[in-house]
């Protein structure tokens, strides 16, 4: 009783080309899918046109300057109740403590990782020196707050401040 044993099959040309083209299709393939879901979830722009930006730079340093020198003292608070609404409240006064007059005040909530989620804020005069806004259904997070007061079509006041809401 002697079993036989099969002679292994030899490896040929033909069969580590089709090796080699299902290996490299694979990784090509899997790097098509992964570059996409990146595209796809962090575009990785923080401006449209960066050279567009870098001409307008130069303005935003004056208005920076010319926003130092008023000397005004800005302050926002933001808290997100339990139904995932948030509440905005800014408080503008002069250097001598005095309220703005003539400023409207527009905000923006931004994910610093992802523009899209990004939610405006419609500040309205509530008096006086403040301003209150509502947005509705805010996730909880890490967001950026941006605040511009605006006087006779003239941007007077930038901030952006990062906060994180629970």
């Amino acid at each position: 009783m002697s079993a036989s044993v099969a002679a292994p099959r030899p490896i040929t040309g033909r069969f580590v080309l089709i090796c080699l083209v299902l290996f490299f299709g694979m990784i090509i393939g899997v790097n098509v899918v992964m570059m996409k879901f990146a595209l796809e979830t962090l575009p990785g722009v923080e401006v449209d046109s960066p050279y567009t930006a870098s001409l307008a730079y130069g303005n935003e340093i004056e208005a920076a300057r010319g926003q130092s020198s008023r000397g005004w003292k800005v302050s926002a608070h933001v808290e997100r109740d339990a139904a995932g609404d948030a509440a905005v409240r800014v408080e503008a006064r002069d250097r001598n403590g005095n309220p703005i007059t003539g400023l409207s005040f527009t905000g923006r909530l931004e994910r610093p990782a992802d523009r899209r989620a990004d939610r405006p804020v419609e500040l309205v005069g509530a008096g006086g020196v403040l301003y209150r806004g509502k947005v509705a259904e805010l996730a909880p997070g890490l967001w950026d707050l941006v605040l511009e007061g605006e006087a006779g079509g003239q941007r007077m006041f930038l901030s952006k401040n990062r906060l994180v809401l629970k």
